[in-house]
């Protein structure tokens, strides 16, 4: 018989699984066991996220959809509900950039998507998922944080993270007598597609991978996880 993972028969929702931290992590919670769902707007990244999963032991579901499109994301969730009864592990990794800019520029297409995805959708996430967290033994929340505090043009995704963890601080301090644990992770500067965006100077080779965080996630994750509440990084 094969030695048991640390995650085996525990459900994990991974956000944003088609690239950078959010597939890296979703590849190390299948790969400890987890059944992962993989949500995100690219099949094809997912499909290479699946692959990924697969190759390293795992087992994953695909759920190609927009986190900003209304009522879809808690169609996908009730339904993760409605086959699964409950959810173990959220790992919410989506993000998006938007335009860099002086404030005063800021264009309200801009501005709606970038809250949109960072924060709405977080928020969505949060009371879509709660009552299947709460369903389980041991319920893990994990959102990406990190955002340049006070640096020029970076106006509407620095106020989308702020928001985010100012909400997300609030449900943990909100669950603090309940098994669910709930967090936050500051990867800092990795080589993925949204920083090269950011600062298309860089070579990203230069830059660290998404593999520390996504250690991080995945501890954050374990059932013996006692954090909560918290901002940590790699």
């Amino acid at each position: 018989m094969p030695e048991p993972k640390p995650l085996d028969g525990r459900v994990a929702l991974v956000t944003g699984a088609s690239r950078g931290l959010g597939r890296a992590a979703a590849v190390r919670l299948a790969a400890a066991g987890a059944h992962v769902v993989l949500l995100a707007r690219t099949v094809g990244g997912l499909e290479e996220t699946d692959d990924a999963a697969r190759a390293a032991g795992g087992l994953a579901t695909l759920c190609p959809l927009d986190l900003t499109a209304p009522g879809d994301l808690e169609r996908a969730v009730a339904a993760l509900g409605a086959r699964f009864g409950r959810l173990d592990i959220l790992a919410s990794c989506a993000a998006a950039l938007g335009t860099l800019g002086p404030a005063h520029q800021t264009a309200d297409n801009v501005w709606q998507r970038v809250l949109d995805t960072n924060l709405t959708a977080a928020l969505r996430l949060i009371r879509a998922s709660d009552p299947l967290l709460r369903r389980a033994p041991a319920g893990r929340a994990v959102f990406v944080s990190g955002y340049p505090a006070a640096r020029a043009y970076w106006g509407a995704y620095a106020a989308s993270k702020a928001g985010l963890e100012a909400l997300v601080l609030a449900w943990a301090a909100e669950t603090a007598r309940t098994a669910l644990r709930v967090n936050l992770v500051d990867p800092g500067p990795m080589g993925t597609r949204l920083r090269a965006a950011a600062f298309p100077g860089e070579d990203p080779a230069d830059l660290p991978s998404p593999d520390r965080p996504a250690d991080l996630i995945l501890s954050l994750t374990s059932p013996d996880c006692t954090a909560h509440g918290q901002v940590l990084g790699p």
